[in-house]
């Protein structure tokens, strides 16, 4: 009977082994490309429009803008973080270069790094917040927006 038993429960190791791979690889697949099918919310800094990709959940944010080999000009992705903190990013599988925003909860762009793609150095906001945007790099400088520039359009209160 003891027998019985254990192959039961090899057999039923195997199955929910099955099952769990089965529900991670194609997770795994997706993520060889870009990320598809994010909201957008039109961001608006001094007189430029930004139009950003929305990314909420852990996934979306772990998976960013990796494996893009474009962005058009004023396009970029917010990231938004369930509660203020120091916030770091690296380019690890990112192809593009990004300058990076990290900004605060009333919108204020709290500092600006830029980034070169397939680095694994790590870049982090000055203080805790909330909010991240990426753009293509030099965005921000090229429009002479610096730390201190207010972001309209957000999640944050206008």
């Amino acid at each position: 009977m003891s027998k019985g038993l254990n192959m039961v429960n090899i057999k039923f190791a195997i199955a929910s082994l099955s099952l769990v791979f089965g529900s991670i690889l194609p997770v795994a697949h997706a993520q060889q490309g870009p990320q598809k099918g994010l909201p957008v919310v039109e961001l608006g800094a001094g007189m430029h429009l930004i139009h950003a990709e929305v990314a909420r959940t852990e996934e979306q944010r772990a998976i960013g803008l990796m494996n893009r080999k474009e962005m058009p000009a004023n396009a970029g992705m917010l990231f938004v973080f369930e509660q203020a903190g120091v916030q770091c990013f690296w380019m690890k599988n990112t192809l593009i270069p990004l300058s990076i925003a990290f900004v605060g909860d009333d919108g204020s762009i709290v500092n600006i790094d830029e980034m070169q793609a397939l680095s694994e150095a790590s870049h982090c906001s000055a203080k805790p917040v909330r909010y991240v945007l990426e753009m293509n790099q030099g965005w921000f400088s090229k429009r002479a927006l610096k730390a201190g520039t207010k972001l309209r359009g957000g999640p944050w209160p206008k």
